[in-house]
């Protein structure tokens, strides 16, 4: 029988869901230890993406300083002074240690409008304004024109931005793999079991870099 569910390694993307630097400060109230910790591996999954040559997609926040793009249970925060992910600022830029080799400075305005920017060779950032890196945003455009249909997931804060991301995946029936140990936050046994029912594939750095690399198949619902 076909798997369904079984990423395509010549069809895959990877997405990151907020590598910036607000949720990676230890003074900022989006930083958590757990964050912090996945950034490593994080990059890793990028470096292994480029060595590759496949498709890098970077979804970024913003938050306008009155709060008008804000989700509505954190827009009283930013109303009342809470200063992060503004746009223009360090806080909202991508962290470093990310960018490719020359990349220019994030294009606010035009990320803000919805438009993708282009920071390396098949490297792009796009704007989200929610959790999910679907919403309301350039992204699922942009696979269906290159024709991805696997998606390789990671980034800041698992039980927002990655886990709502997954969801919005498999409801355009892509082909998802999430790596935990590079998409912050602990994942519970609940959480892990509940993507394997989904037909998400979990996978570990070096299974996923051998997979990249030499194509051995991943395995499902095992990190």
């Amino acid at each position: 029988m076909p798997d369904y569910t079984l990423p395509e390694r010549q069809r895959v993307a990877l997405i990151t869901n907020e590598l910036q630097r607000d949720y990676q400060d230890p003074e900022s109230p989006l930083s958590t230890q757990c964050t912090r910790q996945a950034v490593r591996e994080a990059l890793a999954l990028v470096s292994a993406f480029r060595e590759q040559g496949l498709p890098i997609l970077h979804g970024v926040r913003f938050f306008l300083p009155d709060g008008s793009n804000v989700e509505p249970c954190r827009r009283q925060a930013v109303e009342e002074g809470m200063r992060v992910l503004m746009p223009g600022t360090r806080g909202a830029d991508l962290l470093p240690e990310i960018l490719p080799a020359d990349a220019p400075r994030l294009a606010v305005h035009s990320l803000l409008d919805g438009e993708p920017q282009e920071i390396g060779p098949r490297e792009y950032v796009f704007y989200k304004p929610r959790w999910g890196a679907f919403h309301r945003t350039c992204l699922d455009a942009l696979l269906q024109q290159w024709g991805i249909t696997s998606l390789v997931l990671v980034g800041s804060d698992f039980d927002r931005g990655v886990h709502a991301t997954v969801y919005e995946a498999c409801a355009r029936d892509y082909r998802v793999a999430v790596i935990p140990e590079a998409s912050g936050n602990e994942e519970s046994d609940r959480s892990l079991d509940e993507l394997g029912r989904l037909g998400v594939y979990l996978m570990n750095l070096q299974a996923t870099r051998n997979w990249l690399k030499n194509g051995m198949a991943p395995a499902q619902g095992a990190a």
